[in-house]
């Protein structure tokens, strides 16, 4: 792996184009900005990051899910509430501890998540088809590298 500090990672004195860390940075969240804009008609982001959490890791807390989230517990009883009232979760007492509430995602907030996914990646079907071989090999084995530099 490269050294952040190497002055070849870094733009030139008098360089106006960004540097790779730069241009990588903007890309992504522009790619990931447009793809959440793309699907999400029915719910906000916010909403629908609750449901892909309960959806992926199975039933939470709602503070477990503030935690995920990186958010207030405050907001995430608003967000819970407003997805329960549309059927999307629903909330029981913890078989445990019934004092503690547990949120879970319904049948109906399963088929919301999968058609985002579906939707998403028709999105990016439909642009990477726009692209040479070159170019989508080239993208095949940054998503690789990507995906080890978030792992490690």
């Amino acid at each position: 792996m490269s050294d952040p500090a190497d002055p070849s990672m870094a733009p030139r004195k008098g360089d106006r184009r960004p540097d790779l860390a730069t241009n990588l940075r903007v890309a992504v969240l522009r790619l990931s900005r447009r793809l959440r804009t793309e699907s999400t008609l029915e719910v906000s982001e916010a909403q629908h990051s609750v449901l892909s959490a309960l959806f992926h890791l199975g039933p939470m807390t709602p503070g477990k899910l503030a935690e995920h989230d990186h958010v207030q517990r405050p907001s995430m009883t608003r967000t819970v509430a407003s997805l329960e009232e549309r059927g999307f979760v629903v909330r029981t007492g913890d078989e445990t501890d019934k004092r503690r509430v547990v949120v879970d995602v319904t049948d109906k907030g399963r088929d919301l998540v999968m058609e985002i996914k579906r939707r998403r990646t028709a999105w990016l079907h439909k642009r990477l088809a726009g692209l040479t071989s070159d170019e989508r090999q080239a993208l095949s084995q940054a998503a690789t590298i990507l995906r080890r530099m978030v792992d490690e």
